[in-house]
């Protein structure tokens, strides 16, 4: 029996994504997810409240895609909670969370899959740039123990582990999340203070702190554009969002002792973004930065 015909006797999968006004990058992506070798997923739309004719687009491109229609932008965590309790309500086994600009491999969910456990919560793919596609994008990173950073995230790393037939991370990326049902019953979904940005690192330290494994798996791929849905690299909405959700990330996860460290790191980090910014000559983004660090402070308690 093939691993694929043993993993749709015992896995029921879907695979979502969001759409907030591009319904090309939403289309190529969905076409990619329907030439996956795991048979049987369903494709699931959450349309983020979009002012284009995205929906009718996507209906008639891929009209075996549900559709789920969100009456505001709930942001990157609203939308995806949206697409959760749908499929948990579906009695999916396991759940592929996607970003809409990108392009899946076939094989990916089977080379994932083929490292399902009960202790692991999370599997993530590698991901690579959809402009130089040999090029790592993500390959997701461990947690610094002092500062809660990210790190292990880089090219130079994915050599180390390129041929591991699966890599312990902390941290995935929200770009591409496999979700085992159970782990996300018991840590629970996206944290919706975080609109756009951190929450995938807040998620995957609260599956962690769960006691589940989260799981690189090399071998299975997709291509990223990067950062399409909020203007792009460096623009105002891009630099507000990263301030705001940073703020809001280390005041929920950082206890005691680490504050000693992660204030002047993170003023430190704010100092370097700035310079960088004005070096370029976008004042704009500096400027929206500074109002994201601002509400990053003045958000509800966070705990």
């Amino acid at each position: 029996m093939t691993a694929a015909a043993n993993h749709a006797q015992t896995h029921r999968l879907i695979v979502a994504t969001l759409n907030w006004n591009r319904p090309d990058d939403t289309i190529a992506c969905l076409q990619s997810a329907a030439r996956l070798t795991y048979p049987a997923a369903e494709l699931v739309v959450v349309d983020n409240h979009s002012s284009d004719d995205s929906v009718e687009r996507i209906q008639a491109a891929v009209p075996q895609a549900t559709i789920l229609r969100n009456d505001r932008n709930a942001g990157f965590a609203g939308g995806c909670n949206m697409a959760l309790r749908y499929a948990l309500g579906r009695g999916a086994d396991y759940i592929l969370l996607i970003n809409n600009d990108t392009i899946l491999d076939p094989a990916m969910i089977d080379r994932m899959l083929a490292h399902a456990a009960p202790d692991v919560g999370m599997l993530v793919p590698a991901i690579f740039y959809m402009a130089s596609p040999s090029l790592p994008w993500s390959i997701g990173g461990m947690r610094h123990p002092i500062t809660l950073e990210k790190t292990g995230d880089s090219a130079r790393h994915f050599g180390q582990i390129a041929h591991a037939d699966a890599v312990e991370r902390d941290y995935a990326v929200g770009c591409a999340m496999l979700f085992q049902r159970a782990a996300l019953e018991r840590a629970g979904m996206f944290d919706e203070r975080f609109f756009m940005y951190y929450e995938d690192m807040d998620l995957s330290l609260r599956f962690r702190q769960a006691g589940y494994r989260i799981l690189l798996v090399p071998a299975a791929k997709m291509w990223h554009k990067v950062s399409a849905s909020s203007g792009g690299s460096n623009s105002p909405g891009e630099r507000y969002w990263m301030a705001r959700s940073s703020v809001i990330f280390f005041r929920k996860h950082a206890r005691g002792l680490r504050w000693l460290a992660i204030v002047p790191f993170r003023a430190l980090s704010a100092l370097r973004t700035t310079l960088r910014l004005l070096r370029a000559n976008n004042a704009a983004a500096a400027r929206a930065y500074w109002r994201g660090l601002r509400d990053g402070i003045q958000e509800t308690p966070c705990t």
